[in-house]
């Protein structure tokens, strides 16, 4: 009984999908065609980042015109536990090899070299925890952005927003960041394997329902 609506916020293609939501087609919100490698160049511009921001928060006010009364977040990303991680080690203030798992299954090198990336994107941007829409635009997605801004705009409804996952607990840390007191509107699901989830919930200060050993 779930009603699933797919957005697209920067899938390296041509916009596929329509302005209004529509859970049979893809929403169009795409702010560019993919984003930046951060071990070369900022994920996003500032602008692009807070566009993103604006679209996630928009669609929570009109999912909530549209009678919804609950939201979850969640995402289909290509490398996107290396953004979350990368976000989640400048925020908790903790070295990158302490938030950073094997995402969908890396071998020990691959996760050497994801440990590496994320260190030379911090190394290369400088990000303050205390700017934390300047730590999504360097080292996060279009992806992150749209969630982080779907929560915000939920809280701002008074729609609470379930929290599934490594990427949209990342996004309810910055969320948080932003504006504090959207954390009162989030719903903690499980805790995954991957490092960063179990720190994330003791910085949002939220139990996880669920503890299955999941993804």
């Amino acid at each position: 009984g779930t009603d699933l609506y797919p957005v697209d916020m920067g899938m390296d293609c041509e916009p596929t999908g329509q302005k209004e939501p529509d859970m049979h087609r893809i929403l169009d919100r795409k702010v560019a065609r993919g984003s930046g490698n951060i071990a070369r160049e900022p994920a996003m511009s500032r602008t692009g980042c807070l566009q993103a921001l604006l679209s996630g928060i928009d669609l929570a006010f009109r999912l909530k015109e549209m009678g919804y009364e609950i939201l979850a977040a969640g995402e289909m990303g290509i490398g996107n536990t290396t953004t979350s991680s990368a976000i989640a080690s400048v925020l908790l203030d903790v070295d990158p090899e302490a938030v950073t798992g094997k995402g969908a299954g890396l071998s020990d090198e691959g996760l050497t070299r994801k440990i590496d990336a994320i260190r030379r994107g911090i190394a290369l941007h400088h990000p303050a925890a205390d700017d934390p829409i300047g730590v999504l635009a360097s080292l996060g997605g279009f992806d992150i952005a749209g969630m982080t801004g779907l929560m915000l705009g939920g809280a701002i409804s008074r729609i609470p927003v379930v929290l599934d996952g490594i990427i949209s607990e990342v996004a309810g840390l910055l969320a948080m960041a932003i504006c504090p007191q959207t954390v009162s509107y989030l719903i903690p699901s499980h805790l995954g394997k991957e490092p960063a989830c179990a720190q994330i919930y003791e910085r949002l200060h939220l139990e996880p329902v669920i503890h299955g050993n999941l993804a």
